[in-house]
């Protein structure tokens, strides 16, 4: 399955409720048995099979995030920061970036789904995750 962003996170946009410069966001490792759904997945409780194994930690790992307008190119760069988990033995096959809350999975509203293109495994080492680049193109 390709990459996807969340037509949810373009709505919560939209909407003012994902704020890019000042919100919380997190990315969790899923492995390939989950399948994404862009139109009906809406908030982190709807992600499944989440990585489980040693160094890695339910709900994943905090990330910065980056605001760059580019005007030669007419668009804004968002970049979703990178994250690593230092002597994990773990398994994975994406990344779902997300707004955390701090609470409960049903209130965190989820961005994009990266897939990795294959399975990629740590055995007690680290496991490195790029930061990942949305790109909103001005349609003039």
């Amino acid at each position: 399955m390709p990459s996807v962003i969340y037509n949810s996170a373009l709505d919560d946009e939209a909407r003012g409720l994902i704020d890019y410069d000042t919100d919380s966001f997190k990315v969790m490792l899923v492995t390939s048995a989950y399948v994404p759904n862009k139109d009906t997945h809406l908030k982190r409780s709807d992600i499944t099979n989440e990585v489980v194994g040693a160094g890695y930690v339910a709900g994943g790992a905090t990330v910065t995030v980056a605001v760059t307008k580019d005007l030669a190119n007419d668009r804004v760069d968002i970049s979703l920061g990178a994250a690593s988990w230092a002597a994990s033995t773990i398994t994975a096959r994406g990344a779902v970036y997300y707004k955390s809350r701090g609470g409960l999975a049903s209130a965190d509203e989820i961005v994009t789904y990266n897939d990795f293109g294959a399975d990629i495994t740590s055995t007690a080492g680290t496991f490195s995750l790029a930061a990942s680049i949305l790109r909103k193109q001005n349609l003039t």
